[in-house]
């Protein structure tokens, strides 16, 4: 079994000023005794880095040393997994697509979902809502 993170679960374990801090790092910690394979994305991955050291985004962002190490961290346990675009992405990013439009902030979405698709990951945890369109997926919130 495997299951992957969006990055919004990464962002709330990583900003101390956000009312979500404690319960997203929480369960990250949990991360590591969890038997099944968490499945990380490269697109997320990157997209935390670019978030957590904005400062227009966090009041206190992080250095892009912290904001690798915690990267590193992640990609580091036993039972992580970093995923990538696989020949025929195009093909199942427009099947994951297919009855809607992802244009604008669904396009990132969309993308993940094709990734998850594509390694056969049916589990996200995420507080983005956005991802129930896309009916593979399980999508669960962990911070609620």
């Amino acid at each position: 079994m495997s299951y992957s993170l969006d990055v919004n679960i990464l962002l709330y374990a990583s900003d101390r000023s956000s009312d979500r801090h404690q319960v997203a790092l929480r369960f990250l910690e949990t991360r590591s005794a969890d038997p099944d394979l968490l499945c990380l994305a490269w697109p997320t991955l990157l997209s935390y880095l670019r978030i957590a050291t904005h400062p227009r985004i966090f009041s206190q962002p992080l250095s892009p040393s912290e904001a690798l190490a915690n990267i590193e961290s992640l990609t580091c346990l036993s039972r992580t997994h970093v995923i990538h675009e696989g020949e025929d992405f195009l093909s199942i990013y427009r099947e994951v697509t297919r009855g809607f439009t992802a244009r604008g902030n669904l396009v990132p979405d969309a993308h993940l979902a094709a990734l998850l698709r594509q390694h056969e990951i049916r589990t996200l945890y995420t507080t983005d809502a956005d991802f129930r369109k896309f009916e593979f997926l399980d999508v669960r919130n962990p911070l609620m």
